[in-house]
């Protein structure tokens, strides 16, 4: 590098070798050092409204279910809903120098800010950059304890929280989430390009509200339109799927905090066949 270099490689005209590109791996932000998590899942969704926070904690659920440490890190900021279906109403502790995720009934740690605010139905009127700082210490300064599987509930589209969360935690797969409307077909191509941007693979697509089943004749119907979550996901090469019915059960039970309750299996083969993808 020449004496007279300046640091402006745009400008400069030596052939000195002295450019350096970034590496996307500098971001990432290293966990708590009491903290032991072996996989990261973040669940995404284009646009809000259809179901992210739901599949998240059925996730979770289900893979606790099979014998894993499961853990929820709530990057929705904004929109925090994951302690009301888990039925959580105390507050996160604290050390000096650290947080200590709530547990829930059977055991899955939970971090979100409304288990941080005095009052959870406190609006959060804050800038980006906060945001991204709070989610960052969510994973900075957060103790979790031996997590076999953390999902990352993120807010709905390709903005600064999202780009935050792929950029500083070492996110191992996502799993998008949609909904039977045409119009989420593009909605899913954005979060999929996105996921590819920054090279993190798209374990599965859910499709949610995808049928409601009449309680008198057992037939289903296609309330919201039929699906095509077939196509989409052959048209991104995904081969994973999995579809929610419109269930007045899974509604109660997030309302009554007993998400941990639902017995419904539609999931199952789905969180099986990300446990293999990721092993």
């Amino acid at each position: 590098m020449s004496e007279e270099c300046t640091h402006n490689c745009e400008t400069c005209s030596s052939n000195c070798g002295g450019e350096q590109k970034a590496d996307p791996a500098s971001f990432l932000e290293k966990p708590n050092e009491n903290s032991h998590i072996k996989k990261v899942i973040g669940v995404v969704s284009g646009k809000g409204g259809v179901g992210k926070s739901l599949v998240t904690s059925l996730l979770a659920v289900s893979m606790q279910r099979k014998g894993f440490k499961t853990a929820i890190l709530d990057a929705d900021i904004t929109g925090p809903s994951i302690p009301k279906a888990f039925g959580i109403k105390e507050k996160a502790q604290g050390t000096e120098n650290a947080l200590l995720p709530v547990k829930s009934k059977t055991g899955i740690e939970i971090m979100s800010l409304n288990l941080l605010l005095e009052n959870e139905t406190e609006p959060v009127v804050w800038r980006g950059p906060v945001i991204g700082g709070v989610v960052k210490q969510f994973w900075t300064d957060v103790i979790w304890e031996d997590v076999d599987y953390m999902f990352v509930d993120m807010p709905p589209g390709t903005g600064d929280v999202p780009l935050t969360v792929f950029q500083s935690i070492p996110v191992d797969g996502i799993v998008v989430v949609t909904s039977p409307q045409e119009l989420v077909t593009m909605i899913v191509e954005k979060a999929v390009n996105m996921a590819k941007m920054m090279h993190i693979p798209v374990l599965g697509l859910v499709e949610n509200m995808s049928y409601f089943v009449c309680p008198d004749c057992g037939k289903k119907h296609a309330i919201y339109g039929e699906s095509h979550l077939d196509a989409v996901a052959a048209s991104f090469n995904i081969t994973t799927t999995a579809k929610i019915p419109i269930d007045s059960k899974i509604t109660a039970a997030c309302d009554q905090g007993m998400i941990e309750l639902t017995n419904g299996t539609w999931l199952d083969d789905f969180s099986d066949a990300i446990e293999q993808k990721l092993k």
